[in-house]
């Protein structure tokens, strides 16, 4: 099975980061996009292994997204240097894991292997 994620990140510097470094790792990165909008068409036309979430994207919150997500079925993470992202998106990121921001790789890496098991 080939491992897909969707990066969702407003900070175009941390978003390639991120990208090269699961791409390197084997991962098939969907993105990565910086809006709500451009991540609900590209689920329009693949549904992701799993997601990757920012929780504040500039002037939105990922909230919509994560709501989408959680009705398709998709596991997500939050990368957020919030230590409660739920109090700033919502209580659907309450269970989501945060991978902290800035995102170690063998953490980032531990969390999405895990969110593949759901």
């Amino acid at each position: 099975m080939e491992k897909t994620v969707l990066i969702v990140e407003d900070e175009y510097l941390i978003a390639m980061d991120l990208k090269f470094m699961l791409e390197r790792r084997g991962w098939r990165v969907i993105g990565p996009v910086a809006t709500v909008a451009e991540a609900s068409r590209l689920l329009e036309v693949e549904l992701p292994s799993v997601a990757l979430l920012d929780v504040n994207l500039g002037n939105e919150l990922v909230t919509p997204l994560a709501e989408e997500l959680s009705s398709l079925d998709v596991p997500f993470a939050v990368a957020s240097a919030y230590d409660r992202p739920e109090l700033v998106g919502g209580a659907v990121l309450g269970d989501a894991p945060n991978v902290g921001k800035p995102t170690a790789e063998t953490r980032l890496l531990g969390v999405l292997a895990k969110l593949l098991e759901h």
